[in-house]
């Protein structure tokens, strides 16, 4: 044995010491294999752990010791069936022994503090493993240490063993009671079912005298710490009072762990909460807390009976106390100034947590409660207790603020109920609070005066937010209750800053911030108003055409008119803090429509936005978000927006629109390609450039005024991208390439300002500048030609054809065939869902000429996809990508025959891939994993039926020629054969799930398809229904005649619920 524990312990100890090479890994195997055997090598480990010198010293390394502790836990742990008496007695004994030696008469592992938690984490498991059958005379045996007979120190109790019993004891409850640590473990039913026989164990036998015991350590080191404090008790060392306060410290943990799973008539006693009050107050900070959490304990623990918690919440007095507690450290809070006391705060925050868990078991006792008497006494005690709770809300620090919110939540969801049941007008004393609490609200939704927005940390920024956005919670809870309240508390606190602003007093920027941002939430506060114009205007109700026509000067504002109006008559815009001017530029983006009624304010609002405040800022993170504001401003005003304000903007902000480019630092480690991290990121200025778009298109009426500014903004970027072009040597000149990108994006914004190319187009309708945009999109294509290997210059060219093709229609389809060259030249498959989408715009907006185009591209097309959703998924990213690929591509075939070109399909070039579209898209509809594709193949088969199945007698009744939809010979062959079995059998497969929302869209498809074959096939498909296809299904006749019938005559919304109705109830009887 000896020598076993001689290498145990080397093997440690080189373990620990990576630099010993090859022995360091073989060292680590060994250790690691004496831990997984714990059952066989306890002894060893007990040995290592316990062994002492002669003179009374461990033998071994503490490395070595902490180890040998976590083979014995590993050994006890998970171990529900107790042990053999032998095994059983021989720990017991060691670990007696071990605690009266090194706890009652020694130092306590003095030199290595660490062992002292890990030995009582150890000897708990232990103690659960052996405690309800084994050992029932544990505390016993362990109080006989605590205090032997023959001690006569100044401290009736020995200070280590009694913090062993107190760390015990605490594991303990976590172990058994601790439902936190019971969520994070995996559920283990034999565990659960012996820590309920430990807990019921732990009641009966010994929690009275563990409970005695505690208090009485916890009493006599409190009268301890209070007699060394006054001198009355003479020290024998520096450390006396420290050990005491941590006896008591811990003593007080202890108490609280075990609170809430013990007889409250044990915790609560005339003994106790004198006791705990008077620690509530104590100078130790590690006190208070520990004190605040064993009251908070209490006050949580669930009684059965309503009257036995008010009697609870009545004895503690805790209201009183709170209140008390609260008045003094907010006292000493304001005393300290500037300078933050992090533990005195965070006692604040304890006492906080206290108050917000009697306030919600208050709330409890109001609502739930089926007794008046306690409904009512509950109700004064909570009274009693809000004002507390709004001092600890309106608390500087945010943490300690925060601590109320699950109380003031509870409360306030109570008065809502209340006013749910009840028409009557709030009482006073709620009304009282209320408004209290919104100023509390609105005092809390301000930035702190001394916080410098322009350097602060983003965690900071995010948690104000998060605060906001909880204090809006708030906000709107009283909403529901009284919106009076709230919108007048709203508009008196932002029109009484404004007016302050626009008198020349000094306004603090919170103040001013806080003020433009109630009004930028107005519009969700103020529930009643109306949509649009109406909500800040009250004129009467016009049709649109007739607007026009009304002068809304006339008419007064509402509440939210006035005080968005109240903004631009203060002249807030100059405030001299760029936040308070953000935060105006939002609410100027977010109310257009206020713009509609007081137009006089659109020219200062876009000077604003235009000048040094805004476009002109001299920080990229300003411009960077004026840049969208500025366009969604203009997009939704432009109808408001005169021709003379739109040549001043163009002039005043084309300095803006010079492409600039930053690049990142590379980094060497990083895998990502530098071209991809340049031109991945949307770029912001793109909205100015879709803005002079919209500015531009406004001069409509004026062809030649309206193409000459066209080229005045097209021209410097055509030189741009011709410059870079010659700039571009190779792979390897990031930043020319990425202008060239940047550039084409920013034409194809410039496109998108334009109105949408109107199909058909209206008589006497002005086109746009369709000269200019034919050159940019010629130009486009010379740099896609000549830069087609990056796939951002691809990607960029896709982006800015399909903004192009929007706003000039055919004009540019002669672009296309050169266009789909380039692209497909050096194409990346990660691409193809992006190239799909692309020639469904296409497809959309070109209708009949982009037939040539789609007839070469659809049969390669479709051997590529067919080829890649042949090929095995590898891995979530894969299975994604081809899901992605599949859906994309039908949605394109589905797109090409809903759009007059299913004669792509049979042409001279296709004809011959056609029978195997078809076995695909029948594959595909089988396909019951994926429901998405399998609908959408169903509904190409449906648009087939009518586009190729008709019958000879009406094949031109629904068909083109021109576009290949008249009947096909043989498609009904392929109907009947081959088209129905599928769908039948998708209808009979074990794996449809009946209960899936998808599946029942694939079942209204298939009943679609069904109605379809019916209509265009006429009697001939009924009578193969009900004499051939259903027979051969063993439908009986009665029920394939009523299945037909329905088919034929329900209309389609009713075969649907039929259909899907006489599935689910087959599915059921097979």
């Amino acid at each position: 044995m000896e020598q076993q524990v001689t290498q145990f312990v080397q093997a440690i100890l080189i373990a620990s010491d990576p630099s010993q090479g090859s022995l360091h890994h073989q060292a680590l195997e060994y250790i690691s294999s004496i831990q997984q055997n714990a059952s066989d090598t306890w002894k060893l480990a007990l040995a290592v752990f316990v062994d002492a010198t002669p003179d009374g010293a461990r033998k071994h390394p503490t490395q070595a010791r902490f180890y040998a502790l976590r083979v014995l836990d590993d050994f006890f742990d998970n171990r529900f069936d107790g042990l053999d008496e032998d095994t059983f007695r021989t720990l017991q004994q060691t670990f007696l022994a071990y605690v009266q030696s090194e706890y009652t008469y020694g130092s306590a592992e003095a030199s290595a503090t660490f062992l002292r938690n890990k030995f009582s984490h150890t000897l708990t498991l232990f103690f659960l493993a052996t405690y309800v059958d084994q050992w029932p005379t544990f505390f016993s045996d362990l109080f006989a240490l605590m205090r032997p007979a023959e001690s006569s120190s100044q401290a009736p109790f020995n200070p280590h063993v009694s913090l062993l019993f107190f760390h015990i004891v605490l594991e303990i409850s976590g172990e058994v009671a601790d439902q936190v640590i019971k969520s994070a473990r995996q559920f283990n039913n034999d565990r659960h079912v012996r820590d309920a026989r430990v807990r019921d164990a732990v009641r009966e036998r010994d929690a009275a005298r563990i409970n005695e015991a505690v208090l009485t350590i916890v009493a006599a080191g409190a009268d301890r710490m209070t007699r060394l404090r006054k001198g009355e008790l003479a020290s024998t060392s520096e450390r006396d009072l420290p050990e005491a306060v941590e006896v008591v410290d811990w003593g007080i943990r202890t108490f609280g762990s075990y609170a809430g799973w013990v007889d409250i008539n044990l915790t609560v006693t005339p003994t106790t909460v004198p006791l705990l009050f008077s620690l509530l107050s104590d100078p130790s900070l590690s006190i208070r807390l520990a004190t605040s959490v064993a009251l908070l304990r209490i006050v949580a623990k669930g009684l059965k009976e309503p009257s036995d918690k008010l009697q609870l919440i009545k004895v503690l007095s805790l209201g009183q106390v709170l209140a008390a507690l609260e008045e003094k450290t907010r006292e000493e809070q304001g005393s300290r100034g500037d300078e933050a006391d992090e533990g005195e705060e965070s006692y604040r925050e304890a006492l906080g947590r206290l108050l917000n868990m009697l306030g919600q078991e208050l709330v409890k006792l109001t609502d739930d409660s089926p007794t008046e008497d306690i409904r009512s006494e509950a109700t004064s005690l909570l009274q009693q207790t809000l004002p507390v709770m709004l001092h600890f809300m309106a608390d500087e620090y945010d943490d300690t603020c925060s601590t109320i919110f699950p109380m003031l939540q509870t409360v306030l969801a109570s008065y809502k109920r209340s006013r749910k049941v009840s028409a009557d007008p709030i009482d006073d004393q709620k009304k009282g609070f209320l408004a209290s609490l919104l100023a509390v609200i609105l005092r809390k939704m301000k930035w702190d005066e001394d916080a410098d927005l322009d350097d602060v940390d983003e965690d900071d920024r995010a948690a104000f937010e998060l605060l906001r956005k909880d204090l809006r919670s708030f906000m709107d809870s009283v909403l529901s209750i009284d919106q009076d309240l709230v919108t007048d508390a709203v508009r008196r606190q932002a029109l009484e800053t404004l007016s302050a602003y626009s008198a020349g007093s000094s306004v603090k920027w919170t103040d001013a911030e806080l003020a433009i941002y109630l009004i930028y939430i107005f519009g969700e506060i103020n529930k009643s108003a109306g949509k649009g114009r109406a909500a800040f205007c009250q004129a009467p109700t016009l049709p649109k055409d007739k607007r026009k026509d009304i002068n809304y000067l006339d008419y007064p504002l509402t509440t939210h008119g006035e005080l968005i109006f109240a903004l631009f008559e203060s002249g807030i815009a100059a405030y001299p803090n760029q936040t308070v001017v953000m935060q105006l530029f939002e609410t100027i983006a977010r109310y257009s429509d206020f713009f509609k009624v007081r137009k006089q304010c659109i020219v200062p609002a876009l000077e604003a936005m235009v000048d040094t405040r805004g476009l002109h800022n001299p920080k990229s993170s300003v411009r960077s978000r004026v840049f969208y504001l500025f366009h969604r401003f203009i997009k939704e005003s432009r109808n408001e927006i005169s021709l003379d304000l739109a040549g001043t903007l163009l002039e005043g902000i084309r300095d803006t629109l010079v492409i600039q480019v930053e690049l990142a630092e590379i980094d060497p480690n990083e895998p990502q390609d530098p071209l991809t991290e340049a031109t991945s990121t949307p770029d912001p200025q793109l909205y100015l450039f879709e803005t002079v778009g919209t500015l531009i298109s406004l001069f409509w009426k004026s062809t030649d005024q309206s193409a000459a500014l066209l080229l005045s903004v097209v021209r410097p970027l055509l030189d741009e991208l011709s410059l870079n072009l010659q700039a571009v040597e190779g792979a390897s000149d990031i930043l020319p390439i990425v202008k060239i990108h940047h550039v084409i994006m920013a034409l194809g914004n410039v496109a998108k300002g334009f109105p949408d190319y109107p199909t058909p187009v209206p008589e006497g309708y002005t086109f746009p500048p369709l000269d200019v945009f034919r050159d940019v999109a010629e130009a486009i294509l010379l740099s896609l030609d000549a830069m087609k290997v990056f796939r951002p210059v691809r990607d960029a060219t896709r982006f800015a054809f399909a903004r192009i093709l929007a706003t000039t229609g055919p004009e540019v389809t002669r672009f296309i065939p050169t266009l789909m060259a380039n692209l497909l030249a050096h194409f990346e498959p990660t691409e193809l869902v992006d190239f799909i989408n692309f020639l469904n715009l296409l497809i959309h907006k070109l209708q009949q000429d982009i037939f040539d185009v789609l007839d070469q591209l659809i049969g390669p097309l479709n051997a590529h996809i067919t080829e890649i959703m042949s090929q095995p998924v590898t891995g979530t990213d894969d299975a994604v990508s081809h899901n992605d690929t599949k859906r994309a591509y039908l949605t394109l075939l589905n797109n090409t025959l809903s759009s007059k070109l299913p004669g792509i399909f049979i042409s001279d070039r296709n004809k011959d891939r056609f029978e195997a579209l078809l076995q695909t898209m029948l594959q595909l509809a089988e396909d019951v994993s994926d429901p998405q594709s399998q609908r959408a193949a169903f509904t190409f088969l449906g648009r087939a039926a009518n586009v190729w199945g008709h019958a000879p007698s009406n094949g031109s009744a629904n068909g083109d020629a021109a576009g290949g939809s008249q009947g096909l010979p043989g498609f009904e062959r392929f109907l009947y054969e081959s088209v129905l079995p599928c769908a039948f059998r998708v209808l009979s497969s074990p794996e449809l799930n009946i209960k899936d929302g998808q599946v029942l869209v694939v079942l209204h498809e298939i009943a679609t398809l069904l109605q379809t074959i019916g209509k265009i096939r006429g009697q001939e498909a009924y009578e193969f229904f009900v004499s051939v296809f259903l027979p051969a299904q063993n439908w009986p006749p009665e029920t394939a005649m009523e299945f037909t019938t329905n088919l034929r005559d329900m209309d389609a919304k009713q075969f649907r619920k039929y259909f899907s109705d006489f599935v689910r109830t087959s599915r059921s009887v097979s």
